[in-house]
């Protein structure tokens, strides 16, 4: 009798248990969609897809994020890119890229903003 006393007694914890989890997942779920919908993806994730979206409009393969800034309109970026190969590699011409994201990190506009060849050096300015 007390077997099965003690197995009644664990079904209705189990039960009890569906339960609460049953519970514990519908407030789960309530949560989640009081969240914003424009939450603001990870800074690595951004970076990854702009050079991504850059490389598949322009055929051109970005080598580096030389700046990035978040903005009140999403994200500002300089991508530098290499426009055309030469031999020396110190010849090859460089561009620099301003990229333009939206909140979620989609790329809205881009523009070359700079030529140069990687060997040079930018001219000092000031004094």
């Amino acid at each position: 009798m007390s077997n099965t006393h003690n197995t009644s007694q664990s079904q209705d914890s189990q039960k009890s248990r569906k339960s609460d989890n049953t519970e514990n997942t519908e407030q789960t779920h309530d949560t989640t969609q009081n969240e914003p919908a424009a939450r603001r993806p990870p800074l690595m994730e951004v970076l990854r897809e702009a050079r991504s979206q850059l490389a598949e409009l322009t055929g051109l393969d970005p080598e580096t994020v030389s700046s990035f800034e978040q903005t009140e309109d999403g994200w500002s970026l300089e991508v530098e890119v290499m426009e055309l190969a030469r031999v020396p590699d110190t010849m090859s011409l460089m561009a620099s890229y301003q990229v333009e994201l939206d909140p979620q990190g989609q790329l809205t506009g881009y523009r070359r903003v700079r030529r140069y060849e990687r060997g040079r050096a930018d001219a000092r300015r000031g004094g």
